[in-house]
């Protein structure tokens, strides 16, 4: 099991009532966290919106979560 920071932006801050939570994982992957949050939290947007970063850089999906680490979950952002 993981223990993570992971960080919410925008919609899935709003979605989730907090910017940031620990939580302990048994995902295998980034994919997986955020299933099993986004099934917690009621997350509307599916994962390919969103961009994952890991200890502030850029992942990939099918990268396992290592403990200790901090997970953003950045959804896509409107201009004007």
């Amino acid at each position: 099991m993981s223990r993570l920071t992971v960080l919410y932006f925008a919609s899935l801050r709003d979605a989730a009532g907090v910017a940031e939570e620990i939580v302990e994982t048994e995902a295998a992957d980034l994919a997986g966290l955020y299933q099993a949050l986004r099934a917690r939290h009621g997350f509307a947007l599916p994962r390919e919106r969103l961009r994952v970063a890991v200890d502030g850089a850029f992942a990939c999906w099918g990268d396992a979560p290592r403990a200790g680490s901090e997970v953003a979950f950045i959804p896509p952002v409107s201009g004007g």
